[in-house]
Order: structure tokens, then C-alpha cells, then sequence
């Protein structure tokens, strides 16, 4: 055979093996890319699940305390678990309102707790003729207020 021949035959041995090694590690990389999308939608799942619970229990310690409790999640935390809308509670007039958080123009960082200062009704400011500010958070909730889905009570037995 002449020379020419063997360095193609060569070659093209040369490079079929490197081939079939670069389609060895792309198999690996595939496995693994797959491995690592798999335990990112765990990590996903987990923190939604974290960020459930801890808005479920600031909740409960909102409507046991009555009050503003600290530490509140953000509004990051609510929305990824669900919880869309804060429900507040207008101490002039006493009706139940709620706010979507989708909305609200702060970072997803901030706590839930920060912007009350910054709420107003409308009806009482239009009564007054000046931005009434007294509120009360109630709850994180995962729908509006409806006639299905009333709004929420201090504590058990309220009405």
C-alpha cells in the first residue's frame, strides 16, 4: 500500500476513536447535565414547600398575636409559594381589603410587614380628605376575598 493510503487509513482510524471518545463523554455530559436538572427541580420543589410553611405559620401567629409579627417572609417567599394577595384590614371603617402582591412596587426581598405604613383606604381617605394610614395585616391569602373565600377571623370563634 502506499504511504498516502496508511496516513489516511490512519487518520481516519485516528479520528473515528476520537469520535467515538468525544461521543463517550457526550454521553456523560448528557447523564449529567440530566442528573443536575433533576436535582434542581428538587431543590425548586423543597423551597417551595420551605416557603409554604413559613407562610402558613406567619399566618397562624398573626391571627393568635393580632398584630404585626416579625420575622414576616418576603414577598418573594409568598409568591412562590402561592400565597398572591395580603389581606388588610382598614381601622377606620373596618372592612377587609385585599392587595396583590404581584403589584406592589418593592424588590421581592422586602418583608411583608414594611409596606403597611404605606397603605391607605380609599374610602376613608375620600372621606377625610386626607390619606388615611391606619391598617392592620391580617393574612397572606392565595385568592381574593369573595363570597366563597370570606375574609379571615383574628382567632377561632370570632365573627
Amino acid at each position: 500500500m502506499p504511504a498516502a493510503v496508511l496516513v489516511s487509513i490512519g487518520c481516519s482510524v485516528a479520528f473515528a476513536t476520537r469520535l467515538h471518545r468525544a461521543h463517550d463523554v457526550l454521553q456523560v455530559s448528557n447523564a449529567a447535565r440530566a442528573c443536575v436538572r433533576a436535582a434542581t427541580e428538587r431543590a425548586k420543589e423543597a423551597r417551595k414547600e420551605a416557603d409554604r410553611l413559613a407562610v402558613e405559620a406567619w399566618n397562624k401567629r398573626m391571627r393568635g398575636v393580632r398584630g404585626p409579627v416579625q420575622p414576616s417572609p418576603t414577598l418573594g417567599d409568598a409568591l412562590n409559594a402561592g400565597y398572591s394577595y395580603l389581606e388588610v384590614r382598614c381601622l377606620g371603617c373596618d372592612t377587609h381589603q385585599t392587595v396583590a402582591l404581584d403589584v406592589v412596587r418593592r424588590p421581592k426581598t422586602t418583608l411583608i410587614h414594611e409596606p403597611e405604613r404605606y397603605m391607605r383606604c380609599k374610602d376613608c381617605s375620600q372621606v377625610s380628605d386626607y390619606p388615611y394610614k391606619g391598617s392592620d395585616l391580617v393574612a397572606l391569602r392565595q385568592r381574593k376575598i369573595s363570597a366563597s373565600d370570606p375574609p379571615s377571623t383574628w382567632w377561632p370563634g370570632e365573627r
